[in-house]
């Protein structure tokens, strides 16, 4: 039996619909608070490794994100002039593919439906100013004024979690020096998985959402002060940075490259909370609590996983503090390596990009191999 009965999912993205599904599997009655009027999904496409399809088929979704989406194999790595350099990614991993590349508004309207289904409700335009945070419940104030009293309160709502300074005080997070652009394309026609090309001054990469469409990454250094780009100079950047590469992929993507409202920009920030991530009846999950930089592609797949662990010890402790606790026992050594590393693969690039040696042994390879056998391990 549930430790809990009534919950407050504060963030209706990819962690908070997890968690929201996973537990209303369980009969446990959910609401999501979202402060968006309706959504508007945030990126363009988005990298699934097996894990992630792991934690999705565990409340019953992997199919039909692989229907959806474009599973293919490892990554193949160019130089910018189209040299082959090696693959990346772990190998298949029983029913998964190493990756399935999906449009992020495509996997949203997925996990929405199913959450719909499965009984859970949504307070848009919703979200949380006030909390009474007790050791037997959590009393929350809306921005509409209104009260109601949960059982525990998840905060999934992002890097900049608002409900993580109502929870722990203020945090900020910490920017990496790198900057990475995405751009949606119709699908190339020699797009047969995920290609990746290392410039002097960027990487680019180009990813399948499903057989009709991919999208594009371009990470790149913007300064270690000012990150922000106005938008009226995302496309001469864009293509200025693309015309190191004269690879034909790229030099199309290149002249396709035309609309600013459809590059999407963000300086790329790191944080993470020390453990415990809770308080009484309160919990962080997903990038509130453990923000990684997209070097290892990990991130969306991480607040996946919290979101089905959670589920999965609230459905078998007796009390909520044995459930948060075995919580982060799960979670927090697993995700600590992810972060870790992929901050240092971050700093190791800015540093290349500068034209900068790396740290006496700093081994690439090494890093991501670490890694990638974190992921693929079983959570």
């Amino acid at each position: 039996m549930s430790a809990v009965r009534k919950v407050l999912v504060v963030g209706g993205g990819i962690g908070g619909q997890s968690v929201a599904i996973a537990l209303a599997r369980n009969g446990v009655e959910v609401e999501i608070a979202e402060r968006l009027d309706a959504f508007n999904v945030y990126g363009v496409g988005i990298i699934q490794q097996s894990n992630a399809l792991r934690a999705l088929d565990r409340i019953g979704l992997a199919d039909k994100t692989m229907e959806e989406g474009f599973p293919y194999g490892q990554l193949k790595m160019y130089t910018a002039g189209g040299h082959f350099i090696g693959l990346a990614g772990a190998p298949p991993v029983e029913k998964y593919p190493s990756h399935n590349g999906i449009s992020r508004r495509t996997l949203h309207e997925i996990m929405y439906a199913e959450a719909i289904k499965m009984g859970v409700t949504y307070k848009m335009g919703t979200t949380v100013t006030e909390i009474e945070n007790n050791e037997n419940e959590i009393t929350v104030t809306f921005t509409d004024n209104t009260k109601s009293t949960y059982d525990i309160l998840v905060a999934s709502d992002g890097i900049n979690s608002n409900m993580r300074s109502l929870i722990f005080g203020e945090f900020k997070p910490r920017y990496m020096g790198v900057s990475v652009w995405r751009y949606p394309f119709k699908k190339h026609e020699d797009l047969d998985t995920s290609y990746m090309y290392y410039g002097k001054r960027s990487k680019i990469g180009f990813v399948p959402m499903c057989e009709k469409t991919m999208y594009m990454f371009l990470v790149s250094a913007e300064g270690a002060h000012n990150p922000w780009v106005e938008k009226s100079a995302y496309i001469p950047m864009l293509k200025n940075y693309l015309s190191e590469f004269p690879v034909k992929i790229a030099q199309d993507a290149r002249e396709q490259i035309t609309d600013p409202d459809l590059v999407n920009y963000r300086p790329i920030e790191a944080s993470h909370l020390q453990d415990p991530w809770f308080k009484n009846r309160a919990i962080v999950i997903g990038d509130g609590a453990h923000a990684t930089v997209p070097q290892l592609g990990s991130g969306a797949a991480l607040a996946l996983e919290d979101g089905v662990v959670l589920a999965e010890e609230l459905e078998k402790a007796s009390t909520v503090d044995e459930a948060f606790k075995a919580f982060m026992k799960r979670r927090y050594g697993r995700c600590m390596a992810i972060v870790n590393a992929s901050e240092t693969l971050a700093e190791w690039e800015l540093l290349e990009f500068e034209g900068k040696s790396l740290p006496e042994g700093a081994s690439i390879g090494q890093v991501v191999g670490q890694a990638v056998g974190t992921l693929m391990a079983p959570f």
